[in-house]
């Protein structure tokens, strides 16, 4: 995962950053899990605080149900 999600405040997110961070969720190449969940809980927390910035990007963080 960048640094940048570990090391920036919700404040100081722009549209081009939230848009990366969606970039490497929607390709779930991540090389650890846990960075995949950081980069989710950062998006998550911006839905929350900064909306606009994740309009676009809510179907990253809707969880499916479970078919079993």
């Amino acid at each position: 995962m960048a640094t940048s999600s570990r090391t920036k405040t919700l404040e100081d997110w722009t549209p081009q950053d939230v848009a990366e961070l969606a970039r490497r969720l929607e390709e779930d190449s991540y090389e650890h899990a846990f960075d995949a969940l950081a980069d989710w809980q950062v998006l998550k927390a911006l839905q929350y605080r900064r909306p606009h910035l994740v309009d676009a990007y809510v179907h990253l963080l809707e969880l499916e149900e479970d078919e079993s």
